[in-house]
């Protein structure tokens, strides 16, 4: 279905008049949404602003974070969010706003291997709606396409602000791929913990976001609480790997309860303007790689002992062997320190039996760079004492 030009002019005015604020992101595509809301007089009932970060390096400036993929559902609801939270600071308290997200990959100067498709998400107090659209490849010119996602954006943020507007699936043929999820509002850490999403990187400045790229070198722990050995050994890996240490908390684990909501912001605020952490529902060093494609971890000569300790795999030598088979092919590796053991013995990396197919994926941490005796579980007993 396509709109005559009255009918967009009215759906525009009435999106307008609808009471909401509205704040926009775009990237990739369809930022002649901005023309077509501005064109009809009215336009300052509803926008703030229109920002169109195009750039790798403008779009990481504005979500202050390095998106693992710049045109994706998450990367659209970060922006979203983001456009939410810039407007929050330019109005009443009272205002109802909608933080719009709209990020695409259309036709190029150069051919596309991908789909040409786009995201559009948009982000409210009751919580987040979001599409996908998948374009029949070579159907559309670049204005054409540009166009399609432009009205897009307009239908949804129109239905957003409460107006009776068609889904943008009605501009599509038949055959092209549309697709809608409705989130209600939801704590980040609450979504982890149930098990929505897999993974939420805390920023140091208390952010929360669900699409930062992966880091490449991650310190995972219990962090309870920090100490000087945990800083200590990150800047130790950081030093050799040139890479910085981000940290890694698994809310779920083996044989714990996993972690309580406030358990978890507890811990996170550890790291309070020093470092981003990671949270994980990756309990297991298989898991992590799968979220951590080509991470190096750093990890104490004990955690190194049961990875490569049949017992840990139900006393399978297969298993053992396909998951380390596995991590070392996403291109994991781990930096492993000295530790002293539960009976005091120092444990090395040349104490520990890996197979000698598997010795490529270890790398140990030399003593004269590194040892401290200290642990968590130490400073807690010392604490109760």
């Amino acid at each position: 279905m396509s709109l005559s030009d009255d009918a967009w002019t009215k759906l525009i005015s009435a999106t307008h008049s609808s009471g909401p604020k509205a704040a926009l992101a775009i990237t990739g595509g369809g930022s002649g949404a901005a023309g077509e809301l501005l064109r009809v007089p009215g336009g300052s009932q509803l926008l703030i602003e229109v920002q169109v970060p195009y750039s790798e390096q403008a779009l990481e400036s504005y979500l202050g974070f390095a998106p693992s993929q710049s045109c994706s559902a998450d990367t659209a609801i970060a922006m979203a969010h983001k456009a939410r939270s810039r407007a929050s600071g330019m109005v009443s308290e009272d205002a109802e706003i909608v933080g719009l997200g709209a990020t695409a990959a259309l036709v190029s100067d150069r051919p596309r291997r991908g789909e040409h498709r786009f995201h559009v998400a948009c982000a409210r107090a009751s919580g987040v709606t979001h599409c996908t659209v998948v374009l029949a490849k070579g159907r559309r010119d670049r204005s054409e396409e540009e166009a399609l996602v432009a009205h897009s954006v307009i239908l949804w943020l129109a239905k957003a602000c409460g107006v009776d507007a068609p889904s943008p699936q009605s501009l599509l043929d038949p055959d092209e791929q549309f697709s809608q999820v409705d989130v209600a509002a939801v704590d980040s850490i609450d979504a982890l913990l149930a098990g929505t999403v897999d993974r939420v990187t805390a920023l140091p400045d208390g952010q929360l976001v669900l699409a930062a790229a992966p880091p490449p070198l991650v310190m995972p722990g219990s962090f309870n609480p920090v100490h000087d050995g945990h800083i200590r050994l990150a800047r130790t890996a950081s030093d050799i790997r040139q890479h910085p240490t981000t940290f890694e908390l698994s809310v779920t684990n083996v044989d714990k309860p996993p972690l309580t909501g406030d358990v978890v912001r507890d811990r996170i605020r550890q790291f309070a303007w020093k470092s981003p952490i990671e949270l994980t529902r990756a309990p297991t060093f298989l898991e992590k790689s799968r979220l951590f494609a080509g991470a190096s971890f750093i990890i104490g000569a004990d955690t190194a002992e049961r990875l490569v300790a049949m017992k840990y795999y139900g006393h399978d030598e297969d298993r053992m062997h396909a998951a380390l088979e596995e991590m070392g092919g996403s291109g994991a590796s781990f930096l492993v320190a000295v530790r002293l053991d539960s009976g005091g013995r120092l444990l090395t990396l040349r104490d520990i039996p890996v197979p000698r197919r598997f010795v490529d994926l270890f790398a140990e941490i030399p003593e004269h760079h590194f040892r401290l005796d200290l642990s968590s579980s130490a400073i807690r007993e010392q604490g109760d004492g």
